[in-house]
């Protein structure tokens, strides 16, 4: 008997129904192991300083009009043209077929949006990438074949979905969305009420039935031979449910996840599993288990509000005192690092570091700058700032200057990345970050969504001129972020489990130093500020690894500068 598998499944479902369970995801596993056997050998380190991960929708970039092609297909083509050297792996956002929430309402979690292409598309892009797919598992479709099973009476879907009494008490659960907490759904035995944490659309998984479960580890271990080396957890916190709790970050959700890191250890042991969980910091690092047990890694989203916070004030030392808590609990274990993404900018993370006073700035800034600012419901009945739905570079900008040169408007966007690049861990890039793109307000005039603002599809032929044109913005904020991407894809000080050391050495200066397990040694200064800041260097020369030029003693580091100073 297989006892780490066992004790997943007896604490989930309980002694009496472990054994059988067992036997059955024995049986899901031997049959991957028997059809791709060559998974299940391979070792290694799982990240290195040389992984820096692309995070892309499917159809970002596309041909004219008509499409000529699968949008997948010029994806790779393009990415193939712009990224080798600077990036090694692609996060494929949900490429399936789907209802609602730009692909997080999956319809059919095993097949390929053909209005994108097919399997072997996602394949030509994994010739030259390591390859992340997203696990949109915590919810499905309400289009999909298993709740339209549900619906009809079908038996064996009956326990896949939650139905709960609608006079239930349910107001300790966490709720991320202002939307009702149940759907009423009409079914071949009558009205019933359906949980669905993210909108009517998305219902979701009950987890509690064993069914579920199995049937979605042998999603991960298709995603796995689809290519997958890596597998986003999408909203995995709230995916166990149990009334009179808050219904997030339940022990069984963490022993869920335990089972399936495990069953992947097992079957494909250099895959790694990212769990997205848009929570306070002290709740997402918990899902790093003791190190080697549950995630690989978690998204690191305390980290984009308090950027953001770092460059409104002009003052680093919030940020810097939180990043010097950034401890890892083994060798095995990193943080997923980034700013921006598809969806807005969370600020629950930030809760607990800021001050409410601060956030509400941050909200407002982001408002007069002409994002949105999305709200979530509290239990006594008040609203809270959740997400700032904005560009990320428009979000640094100052709305009392709105005519700023594109020089400095890159300058200080750069500066933003540059700290999440020098930080210890993998980064995660949104495509319009890397390319230098602006917010998309007609998206979200048309769509009615917020998060629309940071979605915008591109043209090739357009992107392509825009980068080409050495005045643009694109071309100032693309050409700056490869120079950072090949100096900390080649440096082994950035390794993601290298040594890290935050430095107070001016408020306006986030300092850190990083180093190699073989003493290879940076100092990394990124200034904050719209001002010149002074500084004395350590002893002795150092050269900056993004232009070669040569600093010693006191510096004056100009607005938004960043030296990644070797010895």
């Amino acid at each position: 008997m297989d006892n780490e598998l066992y004790g997943h499944l007896a604490f989930l479902y309980g002694p009496e129904r472990a054994p059988t369970l067992l036997t059955q995801l024995n049986d899901v596993i031997a049959q991957f192991q028997t059809q791709q056997p060559h998974l299940g050998a391979q070792t290694g380190a799982r990240v290195t300083e040389r992984d820096a991960i692309l995070i892309t929708y499917g159809d970002m970039v596309q041909d004219g009009e008509p499409l000529q092609r699968p949008p997948l297909r010029t994806l790779a083509e393009f990415l193939q043209a712009h990224l080798p050297g600077l990036i090694n792996s692609v996060h494929f956002l949900p490429f399936f077929p789907y209802s609602s929430d730009d692909g997080f309402s999956v319809i059919d979690y095993w097949a390929v949006n053909p209005e994108l292409g097919d399997w072997d598309d996602v394949a030509a892009t994994g010739e030259h990438f390591r390859l992340m797919f997203d696990a949109v598992i915590n919810h499905i479709s309400a289009h999909s074949a298993w709740f339209q099973g549900f619906l009809r009476g079908e038996p064996e879907f009956q326990d896949y979905f939650i139905v709960v009494e609608p006079d239930t008490d349910l107001s300790q659960v966490f709720r991320p969305r202002t939307l009702p907490l149940l759907t009423e759904v009409e079914t071949a035995a009558g009205s019933k009420h359906v949980w669905t944490t993210f909108s009517a659309d998305q219902i979701d998984l009950n987890f509690a039935n064993p069914d579920v479960l199995l049937k979605i580890i042998e999603l991960l271990l298709f995603y796995v031979a689809q290519g997958a080396e890596f597998i986003r957890l999408d909203a995995i916190g709230f995916m166990w449910k149990e009334i009179g709790t808050n219904c997030l970050h339940l022990p069984q959700a963490h022993r869920a996840i335990q089972l399936m890191r495990s069953v992947l250890d097992k079957a494909a042991p250099r895959v790694a599993l990212i769990t997205e969980t848009n929570v306070p910091h002290e709740e997402n690092i918990s899902y790093f288990g003791n190190g080697r047990n549950e995630a690989q890694m978690v998204y690191n989203f305390s980290l984009p509000p308090l950027t953001l916070h770092a460059f409104h004030t002009g003052n680093a030392e919030t940020l810097a005192r939180w990043a010097a808590t950034l401890t890892l609990p083994s060798d095995e274990a990193t943080f997923f690092n980034f700013l921006a993404s598809h969806d807005g900018i969370g600020v629950t993370p930030a809760r607990g570091i800021l001050d409410e006073t601060a956030v509400t700035a941050i909200a407002n800034r982001v408002k007069a700058l002409g994002g949105h600012v999305s709200y979530k419901n509290n239990p006594d009945g008040s609203q809270s700032p959740y997400e700032l739905n904005i560009n990320y570079l428009d979000a640094l900008g100052d709305p009392d200057a709105p005519d700023e040169p594109i020089e400095l408007v890159a300058r200080r966007f750069l500066a933003s990345q540059a700290i999440m690049l020098a930080l210890r861990g993998v980064p995660g890039i949104y495509f319009h970050s890397l390319f230098g793109s602006r917010g998309w307000p007609e998206g979200v005039a048309e769509s009615g969504r917020a998060r629309t603002i940071n979605r915008e599809k591109l043209r090739r032929e357009r992107l392509e001129r825009e980068l080409s044109d050495e005045k643009s913005l694109r071309h100032h904020v693309f050409s700056g972020y490869a120079n950072l991407l090949r100096q900390r894809t080649t440096h082994p000080a950035f390794h993601p489990n290298g040594e890290q050391e935050i430095l107070n050495l001016h408020p306006a200066l986030f300092a850190l130093r990083r180093a190699s397990v073989d003493g290879d040694v940076l100092l990394c200064l990124h200034n904050v500020a719209n001002e010149v800041v002074d500084v004395a260097l350590p002893e002795g020369r150092f050269t900056d690894l993004l232009t070669g030029i040569e600093f010693a003693g006191d510096v004056a580091i100009r607005p938004y500068q960043i030296l990644w100073l070797q010895a």
